[in-house]
C-alpha cells in the first residue's frame, strides 16, 4: 500500500510551509501558475499634422482652435505696447474737496490757479520754449574719435563687449553743469499758506517753467550717459544692420534669403552682445516693424530666424500669439524638420517655461503642438531630451492642472497636445528614466483625473502608459502610484466603447500585474474591480450580437453604453488583454481561490473557448487556457474549475487537435491538472486523448516535454491505463526524453522517471530487455553528481543545478534504481 501511494502522487506538488527550496518555487511556477504576456497594442502614425487627429471628438466643434490660418506681415503689431491681457483700469473713486474761501467779496480771487500745463511749455508759452530749449541742448558733439573707439568695441566680439559701457559710463561730460545746476531749497509754505495767499498767474507761470526747467535737467544728468549708449550702439551697429535688411529684402537675388538669415543672426548676436535682448532696447518697435516686414516672403527658414529673434525680444500679447503660429504653420511639414535646430528648440521651450496660461493660452497650445509635430523625427527626439523636455513639461502640466474653470477649456487643448508630445518621447530609450525622475507618471494621473471626460486626453495617456509600462522601471514607479487602479477602471467604466482606450488600459493593468503580487491583490480590492473588467469582457465577446448592452444591473457603464462597430479583430485584441489581467490576478494566493469561484468568470472563459477558434483568435485562446490553468491550481470544494472539469476537458480537445503548438501546451497544462481527477481521466482515455500527448514526448521543446510527462504520470494511476500507454510507446519515449533532455533540466529528468514508475508499477519486468539497459546506463550517470554538474562552468548555475538535481532528480531516480535492485535478486 505504501508503494502504491508513491504511484498514485498527484502530478501537482502539495506546498511544504516547513521547506521550500528555490527548485520548489520553480517547479511550482512551472507546473501550474504563470503569468501571461503579450504584445503591445500598436498605434498608427498620425501622417496628417494638425492639432486635432480627424477622428477626434473636437474634431468639428466651432470652437476648437484651428490647424490652417495665414499670417502676413499686417497681422502684427509693431509697437507691442499694450498690455498682453487687455485688462481696462477702473478709475479711481476720488473726488475733490475745496476749502471754504476766506474773502467775502471776491472768493474766486483766493482759489490758487491750475499749473500750466507742461505740453504747453513744449508748445507755445512764449518765453519758456527758448528757455527750454536753451536748457535741454547740448553745447558739443561727441568726437569722431569716440564713435569710432564705440564702433571697435562693437567689433571685439560678444567676450569684450560688455566693456563699451563701462567705458561710456565713465567718459568726462564737461557739459553737464548746461543741462543742470544745483537745486537750491526754497522757502517752505504750509497748505493753508498755499491756498488762502493770492497768487499772480504771471508769477505762477514763471515758477512753473522754472520748476520745470529744473525738473528736466536732473532726469537728463541721470540718464545722459544711458542714452548716449543707446544712441551709440543703434546709430553704430544696429540701424545698419536694420538698413541692410530692408535692402537685401527689396532685392530679388538668388541666395537673399541666405542673406537675411545670416543678418538676422548678426543682429541677434549684436542685440545679445549690447545687451538689450528682452524689453531693454527703447527702439524695439523699430526693430520689430523690420522683422514683420520680412514675414511677407514666405521664407520657412527666413520666418524660424524672426520667430526666433522676437521671441528673445519677448513679444507678447497678439505678437505672441502669431509668432507661435508662424513657427506652427512652419512645422506641419516634414520638410521643415531640419531647419528645428537647437537655438529654436530653446526658445520654445523658453515659452513654455515663462508664459503664463491664463494669459497666453492660444501662443502655448501652437507651441506646445509644434513640439508635438517635430517630435516624431528621431534626431529632434534625441535634442528634445537633451534639452530637458520632460522637465518643461512636468512643470507645464502643474500650472496647466491647477487653472481656473475659466481656463479649463483651453488647457484641456494644451494638454492634449503635450500629451501627444510625451507620447512620442516615451519611444526613446533614454526618456524612461527621465519620465521616473521627474515624476511625469504620477502627475498623468492627475491630468487624468481632472480631464477623465476628455476621451482623447485619456488615450494619449494610456498610450504613454502602455509603453513605459513594458519596461520594469516604469512599470514599478506607476505600480507605487495607487491611485492609477481605481482610476484606470473608473475610465473603462467611462469609456468603455472606445476600443483604443480600453485595450491600452487592460494591457497597462496586465503589465502592472505581471510583476508582483501586491499590484494584482491591489486591483482586485478596488471597489467594482471584477464586476466592471467582467462587463467589459461580456460585452466585448457578444459585439456580434444585439442588443450592445451591459449583461448585468448595476452596470458602472456611462449612459452609451453601447460600443460603436469594430471588427473581430479588434473586439479579440480586448480580451486578450483583458484575459492576461485576469490570469496574472489568479496568480496571487488570496485572489485566485476567489476567482475560481467567480461563476460568471468561469461562464465567460468556457464561453470563449466554445464560440471562438484556434485559426482565429489563437492568442485569445492560449491565454484563455492559461488563465483556466491558473485557476484549476487551486483545489477549494467551491471552486468552479473542479465543477466543471469534465466540460472544460471536452473544450480543451479542439485545442490539443490543432496545429499551433502553443495552443497545445496550454491545453496539455490544464490537463495535466485535471487528470487528477478519475472521471477526466477516463474522458481522456475514452477519447484517445492520450495518443496525443505521447506524441508529444516527440516534440524538440523542453516544455512540452515536461507538460507531456505530467499528463502520462497522473493517467498511470489507474492500472488499466498503463497497458494502452506501453502499447502506445510512453515508455520507450519517455526514456528517451530522459537522455536527451536530463542533463540540461533536471525538473524535467525528474519528472520522466516518475512517469516511468508509474507506467511500470514500480516492477522494472514490464520493460524489455532494450529499454532495461538504456534506461539502467542513463541513471547511473545521472547519479554520479560530478558527471551531471560537469558541464557546467558557472558557479551560481551550478548551484542552482544541483539543488535541481538533488531536489527534482534524486529521489525519483532512486527508486528506479531501487526497483532495478529488486528484480535482480
Amino acid at each position: 500500500m505504501e508503494k502504491k501511494n508513491e504511484i498514485c502522487c498527484p502530478f501537482i506538488p502539495q506546498h511544504n510551509s516547513l521547506r521550500k527550496t528555490c527548485a520548489e518555487i520553480v517547479s511550482e511556477a512551472r507546473q501550474s501558475l504563470r503569468v501571461q504576456s503579450t504584445q503591445r497594442p500598436f498605434t498608427p502614425r498620425d501622417v496628417h499634422r494638425q492639432l486635432f487627429r480627424r477622428n477626434s471628438h473636437l474634431a468639428d466643434h466651432d470652437f476648437r482652435p484651428p490647424s490652417t490660418f495665414s499670417l502676413h506681415a499686417q497681422n502684427f503689431d509693431a509697437s507691442d505696447s499694450r498690455p498682453g491681457s487687455g485688462t481696462r483700469l477702473s478709475p479711481l473713486d476720488h473726488k475733490p474737496k475745496y476749502p471754504v474761501p476766506s474773502n467775502a467779496d471776491d472768493p474766486f480771487k483766493v482759489f490758487p490757479k491750475p499749473p500750466t500745463d507742461p505740453l504747453e511749455l513744449r508748445r507755445g508759452l512764449a518765453g519758456a520754449r527758448p528757455r527750454l530749449l536753451k536748457t535741454g541742448s547740448l553745447t558739443s558733439l561727441p568726437s569722431l574719435e569716440a564713435n569710432k573707439d564705440v564702433k571697435e568695441r562693437l567689433n571685439q566680439g560678444p567676450g569684450q563687449s560688455h566693456l563699451l559701457a563701462l567705458h561710456l559710463s565713465s567718459t568726462d561730460h564737461s557739459d553737464s553743469a548746461v543741462h543742470s545746476g544745483p537745486l537750491k531749497p526754497g522757502p517752505s509754505r504750509t497748505a493753508s499758506e498755499r491756498i488762502v495767499q493770492p497768487v499772480d498767474s504771471d508769477v505762477r507761470a514763471t515758477e512753473c517753467r522754472e520748476e520745470r526747467r529744473t525738473e528736466l535737467g536732473y532726469r537728463h544728468n541721470t540718464t545722459s550717459t544711458e542714452q548716449d549708449t543707446d544712441s551709440l550702439v543703434w546709430n553704430n551697429a544696429i540701424f545698419p544692420l536694420l538698413q541692410e535688411l530692408e535692402s537685401v529684402a527689396a532685392g530679388s537675388s538668388e541666395g537673399s534669403v541666405d542673406h537675411l538669415c545670416d543678418l538676422c543672426d548678426r543682429l541677434h548676436g549684436t542685440l545679445a552682445d549690447t545687451d538689450m535682448l528682452g524689453r531693454r532696447c527703447k527702439r524695439r518697435s523699430g526693430i520689430l516693424r523690420t522683422l514683420f516686414r520680412l514675414i511677407d516672403l514666405n521664407s520657412a527658414h527666413l520666418n524660424l530666424h524672426i520667430a526666433k529673434l522676437c521671441l528673445a525680444l519677448c513679444v507678447s500679447g497678439k505678437n505672441l500669439l502669431n509668432i507661435c503660429k508662424l513657427i506652427f504653420q512652419i512645422s506641419r511639414s516634414e520638410n521643415n524638420d531640419i531647419l528645428f535646430n537647437s537655438s529654436v528648440i530653446d526658445s520654445l521651450l523658453g515659452v513654455l517655461s515663462k508664459e503664463d496660461v491664463c494669459v497666453s493660452g492660444e501662443a502655448l497650445l501652437y507651441c506646445v503642438g509644434t513640439l508635438k509635430f517635430i517630435s516624431g523625427n528621431s534626431t529632434i527626439l534625441r535634442l528634445l531630451l537633451d534639452k530637458n523636455c520632460i522637465g518643461v513639461a512636468q512643470k507645464l502640466i502643474q500650472k496647466l492642472c491647477a487653472v481656473e474653470d475659466t481656463n479649463f477649456t483651453i488647457a484641456g487643448h494644451i494638454l492634449l497636445q503635450l500629451t501627444a508630445t510625451l507620447r512620442n518621447l516615451a519611444d526613446h530609450p533614454d526618456s524612461r528614466s527621465l519620465f521616473v525622475s521627474f515624476s511625469i507618471l504620477p502627475a498623468l494621473c492627475v491630468v487624468l483625473r481632472h480631464h477623465c471626460r476628455d476621451r482623447d486626453i485619456c488615450t494619449n495617456i494610456s498610450r504613454i502608459y502602455s509603453k513605459l509600462s513594458s519596461y520594469s522601471v516604469c512599470c514599478l514607479a506607476l505600480a507605487e502610484t495607487h491611485e492609477c487602479y481605481p482610476l484606470f477602471l473608473e475610465l473603462l467604466g467611462k469609456h468603455h466603447q472606445k476600443q483604443d482606450l480600453v485595450v491600452r488600459l487592460l494591457f497597462t493593468l496586465g503589465n502592472l500585474t505581471s510583476k508582483s503580487d501586491e499590484p494584482r491583490l491591489e486591483l482586485y480590492q478596488c471597489e467594482g474591480c471584477m464586476e466592471m473588467l467582467l462587463q467589459i469582457y461580456n460585452t466585448y465577446q457578444r459585439k456580434d450580437m444585439l442588443p450592445h448592452t451591459p449583461m448585468q444591473k448595476g452596470a458602472r457603464f456611462s449612459s452609451d453604453s453601447a460600443i460603436p462597430p469594430i471588427n473581430a479583430k479588434e473586439a479579440d485584441d480586448v480580451l486578450v488583454k483583458l484575459v492576461r489581467v485576469l490570469a496574472n490576478m489568479c496568480i496571487h494566493p488570496a485572489v485566485g481561490p476567489l476567482l475560481a469561484t467567480n461563476i460568471t468568470c468561469i461562464q465567460l472563459l468556457m464561453e470563449t473557448l466554445e464560440l471562438k477558434s484556434v485559426q482565429e483568435s489563437k492568442e485569445l485562446m492560449v491565454n484563455v487556457a492559461a488563465t483556466i490553468n491558473n485557476l484549476s491550481f487551486y483545489q477549494e470544494e467551491n471552486s468552479e474549475i473542479r465543477r466543471n472539469r469534465l466540460a472544460i476537458a471536452k473544450l480543451m480537445l479542439k485545442l490539443v487537435l490543432s496545429s499551433c503548438m502553443d495552443v497545445m501546451l496550454e491545453a496539455a497544462r490544464v490537463y495535466g491538472n485535471l487528470s487528477q481527477y478519475k472521471d477526466v481521466r477516463d474522458f481522456i482515455m475514452q477519447n484517445k486523448v492520450y495518443q496525443f500527448v505521447v506524441m508529444l514526448l516527440d516534440s524538440k521543446s523542453n516544455e512540452m516535454c515536461f507538460s507531456a510527462c505530467g499528463v502520462l504520470t497522473n493517467l498511470a494511476v489507474d492500472p488499466p491505463n498503463r497497458i494502452c500507454l506501453t502499447l502506445e510507446g510512453a515508455t520507450a519515449k519517455l526514456v528517451d526524453c530522459l537522455r536527451d533532455f536530463g542533463p540540461g533540466d533536471w525538473q524535467l529528468a525528474g519528472q520522466a522517471c516518475q512517469a516511468v514508475w508509474n507506467l511500470t508499477g514500480g516492477s522494472m519486468k514490464l520493460l524489455d530487455t532494450q529499454e532495461r539497459e538504456t534506461l539502467l546506463e542513463i541513471l547511473t550517470t545521472y547519479l554520479d553528481e560530478e558527471q551531471a554538474l560537469k558541464w557546467i562552468e558557472n558557479e551560481e548555475a551550478r548551484s542552482f543545478h544541483r539543488t535541481c538535481w538533488e531536489v527534482e532528480f534524486l529521489p525519483s531516480a532512486q527508486k528506479l534504481v531501487q526497483g532495478f535492485s529488486s528484480l535482480q535478486t
